[in-house]
């Protein structure tokens, strides 16, 4: 009795070792130079030049110039509707004018679904972003994609509002 008492302890033991969740993989660090702010007080250097004027092919340029640095997505979906195209189209323009300027396109989702599924789908939203700004002119040599998937939202929050603005595709000026 006590044998199979034993027997049944180890094997509920093993049972649950081998159900354990495994530990996420490390994400890597948002690009350098991106303008965004990392948390530790880290910006684009190239944001702000002396007195604040801006340097022409920096981020901070580009924001200033263009209708927006992010394009969203309907829920599962990666395709570029309209008002993505209007978007894009003027990224497509500043990117013309600094023809050696370097970009990352970082796909994101809101935080349904598993991590596999929303890197996936990140993945398919900065490529979408990448594909179209490729068929416009813009080199692909040029262009880098990652996905975030849920990991880096840009509004925390659980509703239909906090959601539409996490899925999305944001365009990063690198420096140089």
């Amino acid at each position: 009795m006590t044998k199979t008492l034993t027997l049944i302890a180890a094997t509920a033991l093993l049972t649950l070792g081998a159900c354990s969740k495994k530990r996420p993989e490390v994400l890597p660090p948002a690009p350098v130079g991106s303008g965004a702010d990392t948390g530790a007080g880290v910006t684009d250097p190239n944001a702000g030049g002396a007195g604040g004027a801006v340097t022409p092919g920096s981020d901070a340029d580009f924001q200033r110039s263009v209708n927006s640095n992010t394009v969203l997505f309907a829920l599962d979906q990666y395709d570029i509707d309209a008002t993505a195209r209007g978007v894009l189209d003027s990224q497509v323009d500043w990117l013309q004018r600094y023809p050696n300027v370097r970009v990352t396109i970082e796909g994101h989702a809101d935080e349904r679904g598993t991590r596999e599924y929303n890197l996936a789908l990140g993945d398919r939203r900065a490529n979408a972003a990448k594909n179209y700004l490729a068929a416009r002119g813009v080199s692909p040599s040029r262009m880098t994609t990652i996905s975030y998937g849920k990991e880096r939202p840009i509004e925390v929050g659980s509703d239909d509002q906090s959601y539409a603005r996490n899925r999305r595709a944001v365009t990063v000026v690198l420096s140089r």
